[in-house]
């Protein structure tokens, strides 16, 4: 089965002590897939209740298995853990809190799915979570159902792929050739020149700003201060170093460094380094695993 791994995760939580751990499962999207989804997941926690950090990120779509926990985001507001929850796109980090053990089968939305997805309301939800019964009705609880009642996770790999197929199978909407332009302007313009992305595009400075806060969630200069901070983030959870690399010259000083890192995360370097969040630190280490079978601005952040 194409790009599955899987990570497990051990460590002392400082609320009270107890052993938590964290399993958590990725899977690349089919090819046909590959401009809606960015990653399948399979995660499950087992430990004393928890509010752990999760970083700004795109847009997901969560079916919950198993549990019930809230989050909140950076404005202050919160929402439960639905049984399908529908995440926006985040441009700070968010808190994910559970009183119990969990389990969530979902996969990340590409900017062209989340369009797909939502369509002229896709701004509307920009670090807010909505009930995805509120789109596609109650048949998603047969898929909660099905997900439930399968013997393991390749299993669920299988189910989730089907779904997410079937979800966009007539998604003929999605800016394709946006978002593919801005993508590649993300990984490979290392100044992230603002003007060369107008250009490539043939969008004025200003409808460009409409179009990458309507698909990504924010404007392009904060977009690419977002991609950077979490490019080094994922490099010094892994326990590399930034000193002396490209990307660490991108930031003008090591305040720099930390502002940055934690505006977007909400650990500091240290703290990242330290594993001090199991989620970031899981997450980050098994996204990485996926290699060259997702875009590296999956792979890398």
């Amino acid at each position: 089965m194409a790009g599955l791994f899987f990570g497990h995760f051990r460590a002392k939580l400082s609320n009270d002590g107890g052993l938590a751990m964290i399993n958590l499962q990725y899977q690349a999207p089919h090819e046909a897939l590959i401009p809606f989804v960015s990653s399948f997941y399979h995660f499950e926690y087992n430990g004393p209740p928890v509010k752990e950090l999760e970083r700004a990120d795109r847009a997901q779509f969560r079916i919950l298995l198993k549990g019930m926990g809230r989050y909140e985001f950076i404005d202050g507001t919160d929402c439960p853990t639905y049984p399908v929850t529908l995440v926006g796109p985040t441009t700070a980090p968010m808190y994910i809190s559970t009183l119990q053990p969990s389990i969530v089968f979902g996969w990340g939305l590409t900017p062209a799915g989340w369009a797909a997805l939502m369509g002229k309301a896709a701004p509307d939800w920009v670090d807010k979570a909505l009930d995805a019964r509120d789109i596609f009705g109650d048949a998603l609880l047969g898929l909660q159902q099905q997900l439930l009642a399968a013997p393991d996770v390749e299993s669920q790999f299988a189910i989730g792929q089907a779904a997410a197929a079937e979800i966009f199978a007539t998604s003929d909407t999605a800016p394709y050739e946006f978002t593919s332009i801005v993508d590649e302007w993300l990984l490979y313009d290392a100044e992230h020149n603002i003007d060369a992305l107008a250009a490539a595009t043939g969008l004025s400075p200003r409808h460009l700003e409409r179009m990458t806060k309507r698909y990504y969630g924010m404007p392009p200069k904060k977009l690419a201060r977002k991609y950077r901070a979490v490019r080094a983030a994922h490099m010094l959870a892994a326990g590399d170093s930034l000193d002396d690399t490209e990307l660490g010259l991108s930031f003008y000083d090591q305040s720099h460094l930390i502002r940055e890192i934690k505006q977007f995360t909400g650990l500091t370097p240290t703290e990242l380094k330290a594993g001090s969040s199991l989620l970031t630190t899981a997450t980050m280490l098994e996204r990485g695993k996926l290699g060259d079978s997702v875009s590296p601005l999956i792979s890398e952040s």
